[in-house]
């Protein structure tokens, strides 16, 4: 029981860390696809330089939070759970950030305007089942 307070209690960390970190990613891809900055001749480039700081932000953010998680709840496998799904988290998040509004500029949508609704939505699905997912495999 005390387990399923844990995971009640850190559940919207690792949905609203992985919002915010795709959020910033998100305003710089639809800021530079409006200036012309982001071109495609420059998609692969900007793309996996956006994989490769959204890894760094979520293992930063992961060691961080999955430490004070074990430390909070005294339960070492809890703080891995966090940790592993923060990271999951935010790479998806800085990928989405930056394929979602490319994706609708693709198809004639203005990524100002529809970009945050699925960024969000991704955010709280991966978010929610990879952290529910791994403690049920985990600590189950």
């Amino acid at each position: 029981m005390e387990e399923m307070v844990a995971l009640a209690i850190l559940m919207p960390i690792v949905a609203s860390m992985g919002g915010n970190a795709g959020t910033q990613t998100l305003t710089i891809a639809v800021r530079s696809i409006s200036t012309r900055e982001l071109v495609p001749l420059n998609y692969r480039r900007i793309i996996n330089k956006e994989i490769l700081v959204s890894f760094y932000n979520g293992v930063f953010f992961a060691i961080i939070v999955g430490i004070l998680g074990a430390i909070w709840f005294e339960n070492n496998p809890l703080g891995i759970v966090l940790a592993i799904a923060m990271t999951l988290n935010m790479l998806v998040a800085g990928l989405s950030g930056i394929l979602i509004p490319l994706g609708l500029y693709k198809i004639g949508v203005d990524p100002a305007l529809a970009s945050s609704v699925f960024l969000t939505t991704v955010t709280d699905v991966v978010g929610f089942f990879s952290f529910l997912g791994l403690a049920t495999w985990l600590l189950v």
